[in-house]
């Protein structure tokens, strides 16, 4: 948290000590100004309303019953001021203030990438702020302060004056609409610009709105040269974590200290007169040093929620993992069973309905996260298509025996020791499109079976390709302190060996409503612990040491069902893949196509998946 005043000064200000309200003010204002400023980007109304605040603050000072919650009340009257202004704006156009008489203290994102020298990623996600929406930006001020230490959830709660639910639902949908408008700002900057786009965007005016944000972004699913502008964004978690508010300059501290030394009034309990003047007067400053002080605030820093950290983490880009060659669909031994496992307890399948006459055709969503993993089967090419999937692997470091459609990424891997030779990397190299897999479950005996000190001495090998790379998969205990990955990522750390993105697999024997939360709350777990991108090459549900040993169809489709939506949901997933595409011989309980057209229940519950 920023250095802000403690319970006494907010006790003091409130019996009308001067000095304790200029410290409460001073102490308080970059907060404020953050708020305000950042919910209200770009406009030059940005000072009158937080003045709004200070001098309702200040007016009603003397009612707080609870000192303790004066940040709490503060940021609530904040918000409310901020909800006034945009009632009061409605029937405007809502529009940018012009460049050439803008004042360079209200727009947030401007000060942020040219006073903390923004690039990358946060100078896109700063940008993006600007096409949000009203509410949209309103909540972003506050959760753009919880992601850098200076609110908590319970804060936000308040002030929204929403359930903790309901405000969790609208902050995720708050970071989908960031995430799109981050798409639409990097689909505008491209180098070279898209020929299409440009048309697309003759008639459009240059201000940053609703509808062209949905264009834009829509124009850019569907454009070859426009799509890779989904790929790669890092998680504005990960752009904003850590990050305090940067702390009032030295030159408004001296105006404060000056003016409040002029003389200031008393703000308290006073006859009715004397303290509505002192609560406008202010703080012993007046009111136009009071915004003098906040412009200042303005230009030196204090609306920056944004980023102070000057390099971006590593770019987030998609990673797969490409099993040694399975030439017959792939037995699995007992690997990637849940972090918990629970013994099974079989959700009740669903009652079948009546079936119309005529076949239910489900068209595929497509997805550029959801990827399988393939073998060689009949109708291999067709099902890849038909599926939806943005990417796929076959455990090898090439895709010879399972060449795929135009258009779905094929992902090499260089699956264990012996094939970290030059040339099987160089291979992998070749087939690349960006990415590169590590080992396949070294911390299994059935599979890659390596220590960590033989992955840390083959690791230089794969880093050589200057592809982002992907840890090695483990089979389980990714978010267990002192397990494999735990020692490798500590190993790579300490050797200065770079590691993009973690690659994990999953599968769990409990087949009940429960198994969706236990595998997203793994993934959630790991990527809490490595604060790196995930990638879910292998996922599903099989007891390898029981029986059943695979769910019903019910079942399956249901975990697919809630698990797509969970990854699709989480911007730090940049990939998933289940295991796997063919649904014959030994894997027709588990996957999800008998052949090019004839998807499983599962297989068509992953077709609608994205």
């Amino acid at each position: 948290m920023a250095d802000q005043p403690d319970i006494a000064t907010v006790i003091a200000a409130r019996a009308g000590d001067p000095a304790a309200v200029d410290r409460l003010v001073a102490g308080y204002l970059p907060l404020v100004y953050t708020i305000v400023g950042r919910a209200l980007e770009g406009h030059a109304d940005v000072d009158d309303v937080v003045q709004e605040v200070m001098l309702r603050v200040l007016r009603n000072l003397g009612d707080l019953r609870e000192p303790e919650s004066f940040r709490s009340w503060l940021v609530a009257i904040t918000v409310r001021q901020v909800r006034e202004r945009f009632r009061s704006r409605r029937g405007a156009p809502d529009a940018l203030v012009h460049e050439d008489v803008r004042d360079p203290g209200a727009d947030f994102t401007d000060l942020a990438i040219t006073r903390l020298e923004l690039s990358g990623q946060r100078r896109e996600t700063a940008e993006a702020t600007r096409w949000l929406d009203e509410e949209n930006r309103e909540l972003l001020s506050l959760w753009w302060l919880e992601a850098s230490g200076e609110l908590t959830r319970d804060e936000i709660v308040e002030a929204t004056e929403v359930s903790r639910q309901h405000a969790a639902v609208r902050i995720q949908r708050m970071k989908g609409q960031l995430e799109t408008a981050r798409v639409v700002v990097r689909a505008l900057h491209a180098q070279p610009p898209c020929t299409e786009l440009r048309l697309i965007t003759v008639p459009w005016d240059g201000v940053p709105g609703a509808l062209w944000r949905k264009r834009i972004a829509r124009h850019a699913r569907d454009c070859t040269v426009c799509a890779p502008a989904w790929n790669n964004l890092v998680a504005a978690e990960r752009l904003l974590a850590g990050m305090a508010l940067v702390p009032l300059p030295a030159v408004l501290t001296g105006k404060i200290a000056a003016a409040g030394g002029a003389g200031g009034a008393v703000v308290g309990k006073s006859a009715a007169g004397g303290a509505h003047l002192a609560a406008k007067i202010g703080f012993g400053v007046s009111q136009k040093v009071l915004t003098a002080a906040l412009s200042t605030v303005a230009v030196a820093g204090a609306a920056t929620a944004v980023v102070v950290i000057r390099q971006d983490p590593p770019p987030a880009t998609p990673t797969v993992a490409v099993l040694a060659t399975r030439p017959s669909p792939p037995t699995r031994t007992p690997a990637s069973a849940s972090p918990a496992p629970a013994s099974p307890s079989p959700a009740p399948s669903a009652s079948p309905s009546k079936t119309s006459k005529k076949p239910v055709v489900i068209t595929a969503k497509a997805s550029r996260k959801k990827g399988v993993g393939v073998w060689k089967f009949t109708g291999l090419k067709d099902a890849l298509a038909d599926v939806g999937a943005g990417w796929y692997y076959n455990w090898a470091p090439a895709n010879n025996d399972v060449p795929g459609p135009a258009g779905v990424e094929f992902v090499p891997m260089i699956w264990g020791k012996a094939d970290a030779t030059d040339a099987t990397i160089a291979k992998a190299g070749r087939e690349s499109e960006g990415e590169l897999l590590g080992f396949n479950e070294p911390d299994m005996s059935g599979q890659a079976n390596m220590s960590v000190e033989d992955a840390l001495a083959a690791w230089p090998k794969l880093q050589a390709t200057g592809l982002r790379l992907g840890s090695p998969a483990v089979a389980y205990g990714g978010d267990t302190a002192g397990g494999w990955l735990d020692r490798f990522m500590s190993g790579a750390e300490n050797k200065g060996y770079r590691v993009d993105f973690i690659t994990l697999h999953w599968y769990g024997s409990d087949f009940g409503a429960a198994a969706v939360g236990q595998f997203l709350g793994y993934v959630d777990a790991v990527h809490k612990r490595y604060h790196k991108p995930i990638w879910i090459t292998e996922y599903g549900l099989m007891n390898f040491s029981g029986s059943p040993k695979y769910p019903s169809d019910a079942q399956k489709v249901a975990f697919i069902n809630g698990t797509t939506k969970g990854l699709q949901s989480r911007s730090y997933v940049e990939r998933y893949a289940w295991f796997g595409l063919p649904a014959v011989g030994d894997s027709v309980d588990f996957g999800l196509y008998k052949d090019g057209d004839s998807p499983t229940a599962a297989g068509q519950a992953y077709k609608a998946a994205g």
